[in-house]
């Protein structure tokens, strides 16, 4: 098996990969994705986690909470994919024509925006998804990611 980008080694990459397959199949409906699709999203999110500096099994989370892993997801105020970003950061960092749909963009824009949330808040996780759903000052959104985070996506290392 070739290292995918982003892991440090290819066992580890396979572990990593076997372990979140696993773990999303059961969060996922099988007949949104198939298991190859499954583990490619999953090279994807760790690939920009990585690449954003956060961690990937944060980003599964909040996708787990933000969409339910379906990129094709909008909602009512227009966020989408499977990040939920909003079309507006399209003018901030990247470009008008890109397609948030596209898995890979979201993901890439997904984990920029949080990554500068966590920045800005000086690495205050609950501060920096609260500014990424938008409700800074209220903790229910940052405390379901957290919580997906520790129950459905930790890992230890």
């Amino acid at each position: 098996m070739a290292e995918p980008d982003g892991f440090e080694d290819a066992f580890y990459a396979q572990v990593w990969l076997l372990d979140m397959q696993s773990r999303l199949a059961k969060r996922q409906p099988k007949a949104y994705l198939s298991r190859r699709q499954r583990l490619a999203l999953l090279e994807r999110v760790h690939t920009e986690a990585r690449r954003a500096g956060l961690p990937p099994e944060l980003v599964l989370a909040l996708i787990d909470v933000e969409s339910r892993f379906q990129p094709t997801a909008v909602s009512p105020a227009g966020a989408l994919g499977l990040m939920q970003v909003m079309p507006f950061w399209k003018a901030e960092i990247g470009r008008p024509q890109d397609d948030l749909h596209d898995i890979d963009t979201n993901l890439r824009y997904g984990c920029i925006i949080l990554a500068h949330y966590l920045e800005r808040e000086r690495g205050d996780w609950t501060r920096a998804l609260a500014r990424y759903n938008g409700s800074l000052g209220r903790t229910i959104y940052p405390e379901q990611v957290m919580q997906a985070w520790f129950t459905r996506w930790w890992v230890d290392r």
